[in-house]
């Protein structure tokens, strides 16, 4: 009887199991974890904090799932993998022994080295413990102060706005998320959070937070070229994510920015595959390892490494990136590639690495000529190349999404439609909705 081992209780985690047992009906299975909360929607955690998601309504799965499919939980932290050995080496100085390991450790936020970061008050959205602290400490009336950028930090912005706090928005730049939203979206982006009550502030740097008996009373800021104090009983942080590699690393395992993967998500040691935020996957099309932080490539990844754990080595097939999300209210599609500038030019200043719900193909410059318009409210970006179409961002009605999607996806050759594309005054939306029925989206 094989002994399967998974690291890590996300997306891709529950995803290998699934997987495992199903190929594997009689083999041994554990899930170890250090998170007491288990498996849970961590993309979820931005409704919870709005107030429009419960808390038990994060949890997709009751308890009895897990005994249904034979899965044992192991809540402890992890110390030490000895490959060779083929064990995990568990805080409580035990070994559990494995035949195949999973890597599944997923990401944490990163914290900048300012000062006052470790007084109480001072927060982060990681986990279902991150969002309980914060929707305990959140108040009425109070100010908070969110720093960061991205999709995370907009979560924290609008939790805390939804519960009545008063909420300071630090971004370094110029503009919100410059690195995959052009000018135009930035400021839609920004006019919603305005009106409902949130202060923006560019290009401002956090100096310090202030603290008075361990809890946090306020900020010190340089706000352009003026230094800034404001009072605040929350500081909430979104730089951005690293894959959490250590403990692969000390394992000997080969790794970069995160843990470097085959293509069938095998690691450098054959018996020990990684799945998810902590993988480092080689993406097909610019030939370079990438890091996603997104749901839908996580199951994926989860997928492909729990049949190659059960004796079927798969090879994961990187999708284009695709997303959808909200963004002050907007609901927003983001596929492919969409960088409107080569990288250099993209410098994001408030995310110095990758953030929750982001993917590194989304930067990628495609060389391309953009076509963009604003229908009824909604913002259409797309990219060509080629006489293909190799990203969009639909923000606000999604009735264009599916059919965007569909296009980068296939890779089909839209060069038909490429000059009405281009054409003065062109009715985008028509063009695409006529167009793309006839590609279906691979299985």
């Amino acid at each position: 009887m094989r002994r399967y081992v998974i690291l890590g209780s996300g997306a891709a985690g529950v995803a290998a199991a699934e997987t495992i047992r199903e190929m594997d009906p009689s083999g041994a299975l554990w899930m170890v974890t250090a998170d007491p909360h288990g498996y849970y929607s961590r993309p979820g955690l931005a409704y919870y904090l709005t107030g429009e998601a419960t808390r038990e309504q994060l949890y997709p799965f009751p308890n009895r799932y897990w005994k249904e499919i034979g899965l044992r939980w192991h809540v402890e932290a992890v110390v030490g993998i000895d490959p060779p050995g083929h064990r995990l080496i568990m805080k409580s100085g035990k070994d559990l022994p494995y035949d195949r390991l999973l890597v599944a450790t997923g990401a944490k936020a990163t914290i900048p080295d300012t000062p006052g970061m470790d007084l109480q008050g001072v927060v982060k959205l990681d986990t279902m413990e991150d969002a309980d602290r914060i929707v305990k400490m959140a108040r009425r009336g109070r100010s908070a102060v969110v720093v960061g950028g991205g999709i995370t930090a907009l979560e924290l912005v609008e939790g805390l706005a939804a519960r009545g706090m008063r909420v300071h928005y630090f971004l370094r730049g110029e503009r919100f998320w410059p690195g995959v939203l052009d000018e135009t979206e930035s400021r839609l982006v920004e006019h919603l959070l305005e009106h409902d009550g949130v202060t923006l502030h560019f290009h401002t740097n956090l100096v310090e937070v202030l603290g008075r008996a361990g809890q946090v009373i306020g900020v010190r800021a340089r706000e352009g070229e003026e230094d800034i104090q404001l009072e605040c009983t929350m500081v909430a942080v979104a730089i951005g994510i690293r894959p959490r590699k250590e403990l692969a690393e000390k394992a000997g395992l080969q790794v970069g920015r995160g843990v470097r993967v085959n293509q069938c998500l095998q690691t450098s040691h054959p018996d020990v595959f990684a799945a998810g935020d902590v993988a480092e996957a080689l993406d097909p099309r610019s030939g370079e390892y990438v890091l996603d932080s997104l749901w839908n490539p996580a199951i994926d990844m989860g997928f492909a490494a729990g049949r190659g754990m059960a004796g079927r080595l798969t090879p994961y097939v990187k999708e284009v990136p695709f997303n959808v999300t909200r963004l002050a209210g907007l609901v927003t599609t983001i596929v492919g590639q969409i960088a409107a500038k080569p990288d250099a030019l993209l410098i994001d200043h408030d995310l110095p690495g990758i953030m929750r719900g982001d993917s590194e193909v989304w930067r990628q410059h495609p060389e391309a000529v953009v076509a963009q318009r604003l229908l009824n409210g909604t913002r259409l970006r797309l990219y060509l190349h080629e006489g293909r179409m190799v990203g969009g961002v639909v923000m606000g009605d999604q009735a264009l999404s599916r059919p965007v999607h569909r296009l980068v996806l296939s890779g089909a050759d839209i060069s038909p439609i490429v000059p009405y594309l281009l054409a003065p005054g062109a009715r985008l939306d028509q063009l695409i909705m006529e167009f793309s029925p006839q590609y279906a989206i691979p299985a």
